[in-house]
């Protein structure tokens, strides 16, 4: 069995936990979006970003402003809602509480 489908659907998983994280430190555009997802080693595609954003705006977890940009059409920036640093603030408790788990199975220390 390869493990590269079950590493695909992992970072699948964390993806949307990775964008808020990332939008709760600034104001982002798409482009440095993506680029601070690879920069992570998190490959992303166009086709996953996109739909993800508009999900996360309709359940009004992001907001977003346009800006006129002096090298090109006008940018998309993004940034956090209230409840979507309530979101965050939840997804980062899950988190904490996932990787202690998964690290006591992984030292045999489970009770």
């Amino acid at each position: 069995m390869d493990a590269k489908n079950s590493i695909t659907q992992m970072r699948r998983g964390i993806l949307e936990f990775c964008i808020v994280s990332l939008l709760a430190e600034d104001e982002i555009y798409t482009a440095e979006l993506i680029d601070r997802l690879k920069s992570a080693n998190l490959i992303v595609t166009d086709g996953t970003l996109y739909p993800m954003l508009n999900r996360l705006q309709k359940a009004k977890l992001l907001q977003y402003r346009w800006e006129e940009s002096e090298s090109g059409p006008p940018r998309k920036y993004y940034s956090l809602t209230d409840p979507g640093i309530a979101f965050l603030e939840q997804l980062d408790s899950a988190w904490q509480d996932m990787t202690a788990s998964v690290e006591s199975i992984r030292k045999g220390t489970q009770k």
